[in-house]
């Protein structure tokens, strides 16, 4: 498929706290005839929804938001199942004759998306229990050190931080005895051309915009929240306890830190993230970038987006084939 046979997929992607979830609003109502796609990890899991700065429902009845919602917590949701459910919302949305917005932060989700995600072995259990009690005997960034040691372009790839990531790069490695870096070459890119738009910030700028979040999170109840969901059972699932926000304030629930100490805790954390964040996506040369000035607002972001998007169409540029 070519950009001149059809809508052209808009992917917008960017640091949390850039303004994404906004901007793909604004661009869906007011410029382009479109559907939001999210690519965030988070967005995914019901009953998680201020932590994770999800769309407000008055957002959602006006614009159309796929991949919201769609399991519960404790589900085990993974790369290859957003692959597979966000290609069947962008194609639903172009067979309407209405442009897919992808929107989110998640790199590894972007890239299952556009690249593809290569079909690994199955989890084995007995493994990954393992690796994961050497991760928390030596900690993730011990584990992550064989990880370099035998892969060392997946370890690249990987924050020294996420156990999750690093305990299944060894599992395949110890199953297949093949370097997961490899494997991932063989992967089906999306069939459908799309433009990739990055909103980029000053880091002073963003790093204020979280704090900023962050208390305003605290308002709209995400103490209460994240009561509800360890009150439910979710509080022992691992989309809880990987989302920033929620693991602080449980922590702080348990009675280990104060509520003041666990706030700046997320700030901090979220903050540490958004770096992380951009320099996944500072890596990935297909991205045509929008610096936002700290004044503007997201109706103007949008306009500026839609321009960048529309130059993108009439210079020739989009991916895929």
């Amino acid at each position: 498929m070519t950009a001149a046979d059809g809508k052209v997929t808009l992917v917008l992607v960017g640091a949390t706290g850039t303004g994404k979830t906004e901007v793909a609003y604004h661009l869906a109502r007011d410029h382009i005839r479109g559907e939001i796609v999210s690519a965030d990890s988070r967005l995914v899991y019901r009953h998680m929804d201020i932590a994770t700065a999800k769309p407000s429902r008055e957002m959602m009845a006006e614009v159309p938001h796929h991949m919201v919602d769609v399991v519960e917590p404790d589900a085990r949701y993974t790369c290859k199942d957003f692959q597979s459910d966000a290609r069947r919302a962008i194609r639903d949305i172009l067979r309407r004759g209405l442009t897919p917005i992808v929107a989110g932060g998640s790199g590894l989700y972007v890239k299952a998306l556009i690249d593809g995600v290569f079909d690994g072995p199955a989890a084995n259990d007995d493994v990954r229990e393992r690796l994961t009690r050497e991760a928390g005997r030596w900690g993730p960034a011990g584990l992550w050190e064989r990880l370099n040691e035998v892969d060392p372009v997946k370890a690249a790839q990987v924050d020294p931080a996420n156990t999750v990531r690093i305990v299944r790069a060894l599992e395949v490695f110890e199953i297949t005895g093949e370097k997961m870096s490899d494997l991932e070459k063989n992967t089906d890119p999306i069939d459908v051309p799309f433009v990739k738009i990055g909103l980029r910030r000053d880091m002073e700028d963003l790093y204020r915009r979280i704090d900023t979040r962050v208390d305003r999170m605290m308002e709209e109840g995400l103490l209460a929240e994240t009561k509800a969901l360890l009150d439910t059972g979710y509080g022992r699932s691992r989309a809880f306890e990987n989302t920033i926000g929620y693991r602080e304030l449980a922590d702080h629930l348990a009675g280990n830190t104060t509520l003041g100490d666990a706030v700046d805790l997320i700030k901090r954390n979220t903050r540490r993230f958004a770096k992380r964040q951009a320099t996944w996506f500072r890596k990935d040369p297909d991205i045509r970038w929008v610096d936002i000035p700290p004044s503007a607002g997201a109706r103007a972001v949008a306009q500026i987006v839609h321009q960048e998007y529309r130059r993108a169409l009439g210079a020739g540029s989009p991916g895929a084939a």
